[in-house]
Formats: C-alpha cells, sequence, structure tokens
C-alpha cells in the first residue's frame, strides 16, 4: 500500500457496496475510508473534515466549492460516481490543480433511459397505488384504479442527449409515440436518428400529451418547467423527471397537480436532495418520489465503479483519467 495517497468515498449508497472487488482495488494504492456528510455542509468545514484525502470519489453531494477548494490541502482528483459535475466548482478545481473525472454517459444510459419510462408507466397505470390496494385486502377495487396508456400519445423529450436519446428510441419503436425532441446542441438529423422529430419548446409543450425530462441542469433552464410553462401545455399532461430536480419548480408542480393541470408527475430527483418523509410531494397519489435510483442497476453500477476505480489508479500512476472534464493538473507527469 502506499500510504501517500488517501482515498475518500463521499456520500455515496452504493459505491464498493455491491462490488468488493472495486474497495479491494482502492486499498491496493492507499488507505480508504467512507464519509457521509450533509449535503448542504459549508466548504470550509468539508475541506476540513478531509484534510490529508488526496483523492475524492463523490456523489451528487455535498457540493465542491470554491470555499471548499480555498481550503483544502492536495488534492489530486474528484471522481464523480456518476455523469454529473454540476456540485464542483471546475474553475476553483483548476486554480487547485485538481482533475475532475466523471463517468462515461454510455455506462448510465440504458439504465437512466428505462428508469424515466419505468416510472412514468407506473404513473400512467397506477401501478403503486393498486398494488397497495392489494396489500389493503382490496382487489374488489380494482376499478378505482384505471390508468392511461402509453402507446400512440404525443411525447415531448426535453434534452436529447446520451439518455434522451434513448428514451426517444424506447417511446418512438416500443410504444409507436411521436416523439418531439427539444435541445438546442442537437440538429433536427440528429434527432431524426433516434425516432424523434425537432421542435422548439413552446411547439412541445402545446402538443405533448406526456413530458420526459432528460436535460442536464445548466443557467439556462433551471426552473423550465414552471408555472408559465405548465400553462402553455395541454390540460392532463404527465410529465417524467430523470435528470436533475432543479429542471422543475416543485411548487408550480403541486399546484399543477391540485387543480388538474397535470396528471401525474413521476420524479427520480429532488431539488435540494435527500428527499424526506415530510416532502410535499409525498401528499399526492398522482406523484411518484424514488430516491435517486435510476442509475441502480447491477450493470451499471458495476461500470460506475469500475471507472471510479481506474481513475484513482491512472491518477497515482501519473496517467490522465478517462472521461476528464477538468484535465489541467501539476500532478500528472506522463
Amino acid at each position: 500500500m502506499t500510504q501517500e495517497n488517501k482515498i475518500a468515498i463521499v456520500n455515496s449508497s452504493s459505491f464498493g457496496k455491491m462490488f468488493d472487488t472495486h474497495v479491494e482495488r482502492l486499498e491496493k494504492i492507499g488507505q480508504v475510508d467512507r464519509f457521509d456528510f450533509d449535503s448542504s455542509i459549508e466548504g470550509k468545514q468539508l475541506a476540513e473534515s478531509l484534510i490529508g484525502y488526496n483523492i475524492i470519489i463523490a456523489s451528487v453531494t455535498p457540493f465542491f466549492t470554491s470555499e471548499f477548494f480555498e481550503h483544502k490541502d492536495e488534492l489530486k482528483l474528484i471522481t464523480r460516481h456518476g455523469i454529473g459535475y454540476n456540485n464542483i466548482d471546475l474553475e476553483a478545481a483548476k486554480a487547485h490543480g485538481t482533475i475532475v473525472a466523471i463517468v462515461p454517459p454510455l455506462i448510465e444510459r440504458d439504465a437512466v433511459a428505462e428508469n424515466n419510462i419505468t416510472n412514468l408507466l407506473a404513473l400512467m397505470r397506477r401501478t403503486t397505488e393498486s398494488a397497495q390496494e392489494v396489500k389493503n385486502d382490496g382487489w374488489e377495487n380494482r376499478a378505482r384504479f384505471i390508468g392511461n396508456g402509453l402507446c400512440g400519445k404525443t411525447v415531448g423529450v426535453i434534452g436529447v442527449g446520451n439518455i434522451g436519446s434513448r428514451a426517444v428510441e424506447i417511446l418512438h419503436y416500443g410504444f409507436r409515440c411521436e416523439v418531439l425532441g427539444v435541445d438546442p446542441n442537437k440538429t433536427a438529423l440528429e434527432i431524426d436518428i433516434f425516432g424523434g422529430k425537432k421542435v422548439e419548446l413552446d411547439e412541445l409543450l402545446e402538443r405533448a400529451e406526456v413530458i420526459c425530462l432528460c436535460a442536464s441542469l445548466n443557467e439556462t433552464n433551471y426552473h423550465l418547467i414552471s408555472k408559465e410553462t405548465i400553462a402553455k401545455m395541454k390540460d392532463g399532461v404527465y410529465i417524467s423527471n430523470s435528470a436533475r430536480g432543479a429542471l422543475v419548480d416543485e411548487a408550480a408542480i403541486i399546484e399543477a397537480i391540485q387543480t388538474g393541470k397535470l396528471r401525474g408527475y413521476a420524479t427520480d430527483v429532488l431539488e435540494v436532495e435527500p428527499g424526506r418523509s415530510d416532502h410535499p410531494f409525498l401528499e399526492y397519489p398522482n406523484i411518484i418520489l424514488t430516491p435517486h435510483t435510476s442509475a441502480y442497476t447491477m450493470e451499471c453500477l458495476e461500470g460506475m465503479g469500475d471507472k471510479c476505480v481506474s481513475d484513482c489508479e491512472s491518477i497515482v500512476e501519473g496517467r490522465m483519467p478517462r472521461r476528464v472534464v477538468q484535465p489541467v493538473s501539476p500532478y500528472i507527469t506522463a
């Protein structure tokens, strides 16, 4: 073991839990410890809690802010156990000389797209409600749980990148949906290849009976689904979100559920995570909330874990990890 390397697994509920080999490989290159911090921990406190750790395997929280980097001692690498990196200040990481790497999007592509559609179907077919009724010995009440089918619907997919394009394929080829795609970074041809039609946001909002959120979060789409955009939708739309919680204004979602403007909302993400049992979404039977488990398949977690371990091994050996989003570091010599 190389004692000078200390690896912190931060706020990950899954890394190393299913595949012992991931931790065993890490222990060959340094000391390995787990940490669980409050998602809103201040940067200075976070840095002080991780003194001496020069490699971090990070989850979606906490936030590695400029304040964190100002107070952090030597940090060679943050490798994200996922494809997003909006909880890491890349400019501060660059100034600190810290590599930031993520999981290649293809590893999560199928799992996350599948879960977006899975949650959507559970919502539309009222699966969780009817299953609970059986547990309550209410089999004869099945007529209370008449839902809606997905086949043939007009579906809008917002964000037709790695995961969104897979959702488009599933919806078009699997459910014979007319799929409208919104993505400023994709051409009409690129969306057409997967079975969708490129449109502007207003057209999608006006025409879609179902909306799937698959976009990455950035400064232009915070609360994209708001009171104003919901007002442009048809009455009785279903929305499924497997991307980021902050894409929607949660208060606007609740208001639209209360008025019947939205028929249902399925989400695997919240603006503030983790969610608690008193979250207002849980008061509504036509809102499905799952705990950020879209990537939680054995196949996906194995691939994600392999990537994070390989990143750590690479940085120790002086090699650049794959899928780096912040490549500037004084520690890479080869």
